[in-house]
């Protein structure tokens, strides 16, 4: 860009309009070990580049509005709302002369699950009612979903769905192995790591070794294996 006009040279990005997209009220991105000062330290708005940011704002929310009547519309607006405010630092703090403890609200109870039987049943009889009979509408699938921050909630709610569509559960299993062209001829890594232990490995991004499925179950591909058949990352 330099090349362009000789003042580009000092300029972020060469004078080239960069978009940033993102929302400072979601879940911060991920240091490995990292202390919280690490990780505020390393956001955009810390950033030299932060200086030559212009920030525009999203005034409409578009989830809103698809309610089945004006009521409807009117809960989940104030719903929006609520969550907004609590990302903003609007709600009462619980403990507001600790600053060494976290923030704690008091969420009201027009916003909770109640406990009846089961936590993941009484989650998914809320946000998916009359399940077996809806589950192989796309529309139905659209309007849902249930969010959890760790991996060992979500493989409860999808075992606990997947139970509830009828038909034969089918197993695939990973087939796991030990490198054994490695210069060792008395297979030592071999023993040591067993595929009964490699079985067990359970990382994220890496899929389990026992994947269960259904006819009708909703699944995310996290590879491109077919582009032209739209078998795609994140479809």
């Amino acid at each position: 860009m330099a090349s362009v006009h000789p003042r580009n040279k000092n300029i972020p990005f060469g004078r080239i309009t960069v978009v940033f997209g993102g929302d400072f009220r979601q879940i911060l991105h991920v240091i490995p070990k990292a202390s919280r000062t690490e990780v505020v330290r390393s956001s955009i708005n810390q950033s030299s580049l932060w200086n030559h940011c212009k920030v525009f704002v999203l005034h409409q929310n578009m989830r809103l509005g698809y309610g089945m009547n004006a009521e409807e519309n009117q809960k989940i607006a104030e719903f929006a709302n609520w969550v907004l405010d609590v990302g903003d630092g609007k709600v009462q703090n619980i403990h507001p002369d600790n600053i060494y403890k976290d923030p704690k609200i008091i969420i009201s109870r027009k916003y909770l699950v109640e406990k009846k039987t089961n936590v993941v049943k009484d989650i998914v009889d809320v946000t998916y009612p009359d399940f077996t009979k809806n589950y192989t509408t796309e529309s139905y699938l659209k309007e849902r979903a249930i969010f959890t921050p760790i991996n060992a909630i979500v493989d409860k709610v999808n075992s606990h769905v997947l139970n509830l569509i009828p038909g034969i559960t089918h197993s695939y299993l990973s087939q796991d192995s030990v490198d054994t062209e490695i210069g060792n001829d008395d297979n030592e890594y071999e023993s040591s790591f067993p595929i009964e232990y490699l079985n067990l490995i359970n990382m994220p991004s890496i899929p389990k070794h026992n994947l269960k499925l259904k006819v009708g179950a909703v699944v995310m591909l996290m590879r491109n294996l077919n582009q032209i058949m739209g078998l795609c990352n994140g479809t």
